[in-house]
């Protein structure tokens, strides 16, 4: 399965960054091989508006199947939804311990935002 956890650096050491849209980085982690690669997301990071979407799209085109992050807004859920990624809310400490979060079944399952857009 492919995940992708929001971060604030690039490595499986570095702490969730809790904003989607506005994450520093989407670590994409291949928990069947246990791979991982980080990715830039540095045009979303202060962008004026759009942020959420255009993020979403980024995660949906690098083939995730699952977002775990803190929070995420209405258009980004909505967006990622639309291409069936599943979002968990609530992940906390390091991008590994997410996974680790997810794994056991401690992290939920988004039926909605949790947060206004702009966050």
């Amino acid at each position: 399965m492919k995940i992708v956890v929001t971060a604030q650096g690039a490595k499986m050491e570095s702490p969730v960054d809790p904003r989607f849209g506005r994450a520093r980085y989407f670590v994409l982690v291949d928990t069947e091989t246990g791979q991982h690669q980080a990715h830039d997301n540095a045009q979303n990071l202060n962008a004026p508006q759009g942020a959420g979407i255009q993020s979403a799209q980024t995660v949906a085109q690098l083939g995730a199947q699952v977002v775990l992050t803190g929070h995420v807004g209405p258009r980004a859920f909505a967006t990622l939804s639309a291409a069936n990624i599943a979002v968990h809310t609530g992940a906390t400490g390091t991008v590994k311990e997410a996974v680790e979060q997810f794994q056991g079944g401690r992290l939920e399952s988004a039926a909605k935002a949790d947060v206004q857009g702009h966050w």
